[in-house]
């Protein structure tokens, strides 16, 4: 990609490492010891070009929706900040961390940063030489732990339902991260690679192998979580406690009969309550006689009905619906005579015609102009999404 004049007269002869397209034409372009961002001619402002150099004590990030700010803290000198889209910010953030580091001596000459990782407050950037770790608000500040793979004796991954820890052995003590399992493995296949490429080896397997402590004097190595055998974790011994458990199954079993044989009372099942008394007699005889009662109100409401006033009722509604239906057919438009629409003077219509033209031309004009102002708006919205 071709740098424009401006910016590329500013590289003062250092290599441009990365260049990342912030929209248009605008750059932003990270040499070892800086970042230029370079800024077209636009409606907000003149062609720039804005330089951050990486020694800064603090590297600060934050994220909108459609923009991304990289703050520089240079201590005494102040900060210095820097807007870009927000879709660009993990491809501007890695060579400028990569810059920032190496400004610091964190990694040596040579040293490649692979690929950095932020989750949530936990920030990995993984070189060929070493991982380094940063916690906190902040993507880089002095508060950093580093492990070269030179001192790295095993890697591990274990796997969860959310996330993925990253079990580094350094040493012969373990750092964990985690990692979110939907970039766990970008993460591991990242670690696997470097650290087999340093050792010169295929697989995690050759690499163990690799590290492995030979043994001294034919004496076989121990392991460092061997805590010996230590006491038995149950006191009691195993005749006891199946002798425990058959006495529990026997004390159950006769728990469970005596519920059986006390759950006829407990149900109201019992000859107390089933009714067959005098007073269940008594009951039934009160209902034959409600249903009595109600056959008998039954037939004599049926009787009071006759189907004489049903056909009267019926046969009175219709002489006010045949007259209603004579009324409305006796005039459809309310009066009489016939309508003829009033034509228009052919001059009258060729002054219309005219007048729908004038106005046609006008709407043009006015849809000329505003097709004129979208595109200003438009390009106005684009200079604003680059951080202008």
């Amino acid at each position: 990609m071709s740098l424009p004049e401006t910016l590329a007269t500013r590289l003062d002869d250092e290599e441009a490492v990365a260049t990342v397209p912030l929209g248009g034409d605008d750059r932003l372009v990270v040499t070892p010891s800086r970042t230029l961002v370079y800024r077209a001619e636009g409606l907000l402002s003149d062609e720039s070009v804005e330089e951050y150099p990486h020694g800064a004590e603090r590297l600060t990030v934050s994220q909108g929706r459609r923009k991304a700010k990289l703050t520089f803290d240079y201590g005494l000198d102040g900060e210095r900040t820097v807007s870009i889209p927000a879709k660009r910010l993990e491809d501007a953030l890695h060579p400028v961390l990569a810059g920032t580091l190496s400004a610091a001596g964190i990694t040596d000459p040579g040293e490649s940063a692979l690929r950095t990782f932020r989750f949530s407050e936990l920030t990995l950037i993984i070189t060929s030489d070493r991982v380094v770790k940063h916690v906190g608000t902040a993507v880089w500040d002095d508060d950093y732990e580093e492990f070269h793979y030179d001192d790295v004796t095993d890697l591990g991954f274990e796997e969860g339902s959310v996330a993925t820890s990253v079990v580094l052995t350094v040493d012969g003590r373990q750092q964990r991260f985690k990692a979110p399992n939907e970039q766990a493995r970008a993460v591991q296949e990242t670690l696997v690679d470097a650290l087999c490429d340093h050792y010169d080896v295929a697989s995690l397997e050759e690499f163990r192998l690799a590290v492995e402590p030979e043994e001294e004097g034919g004496k076989e190595t121990t392991d460092p979580t061997d805590f010996g055998e230590g006491p038995d974790p149950l006191s009691a011994e195993p005749a006891e406690v199946d002798a425990a458990d058959d006495a529990t199954t026997v004390s159950e079993g006769a728990t469970a009969a005596d519920a059986v044989s006390s759950g006829s009372d407990a149900t109201g099942t019992g000859p107390e309550s089933r009714g067959d008394g005098p007073s269940g007699t008594e009951h039934a005889a009160a209902v034959d006689d409600a249903i009595d009662d109600v056959l008998s109100a039954a037939e004599s409401g049926e009787s009071a009905s006759k189907p004489g006033d049903r056909e009267h009722a019926g046969t009175g509604a219709a002489p006010d619906a045949t007259a209603a239906s004579g009324t409305d057919s006796e005039s459809d438009n309310g009066f009489e005579g016939t309508f003829e629409p009033a034509r228009a003077a052919d001059g009258d219509f060729q002054q219309l015609i005219e007048e729908v033209e004038t106005l046609q031309e006008t709407v043009e004009r006015q849809g000329e102009r505003l097709d004129r102002q979208s595109q200003l708006i438009e390009q106005l919205i684009e200079e604003l999404r680059r951080g202008r």
